[in-house]
């Protein structure tokens, strides 16, 4: 008996750890949408805010709900709480501080940067 709640205290906790985000991506991210306007993105565990460039701010609840992993490409799901959900995608397997969010219908919304504000034909341009 004393197994069954001690199993069940630490699936209890995993379940709970895993609901938040990534390290992955977490932090400040420099956002660019399909029309080439720029935001600012930052992931906490289990928000993240979205500032446009006027600095008008929109926060948003969220857990992550998936992992995928296919050819050493990230891919998190993640999942409002208002029910709508996204994709937060790592193209690069050498480089994670480049990605891409989409909606539930594999829409590009954004590409992501640590560094600068990218277009899409910058992630997948040959060198």
């Amino acid at each position: 008996m004393k197994k069954i709640k001690i199993f069940s205290l630490v699936l209890l906790i995993a379940t709970l750890i895993s609901c938040s985000g990534s390290d992955t991506y977490r932090g400040l991210w420099k956002a660019t949408d399909s029309s080439g306007n720029k935001f600012e993105i930052t992931f906490d565990a289990k928000s993240f805010v979205i500032k446009d460039s006027l600095g008008k701010s929109d926060k948003y609840e969220y857990t992550q709900n998936s992992v995928k992993t296919e050819n050493f490409v990230e891919t998190y799901g993640i999942k409002l709480s208002d029910g709508r959900g996204y994709e937060i995608n790592f193209p690069n397997s050498k480089d994670e501080s480049i990605g891409l969010i989409f909606d539930e219908n594999g829409n590009g919304l954004y590409t992501i940067s640590r560094k600068d504000y990218i277009k899409y034909q910058d992630i997948y341009k040959l060198k």
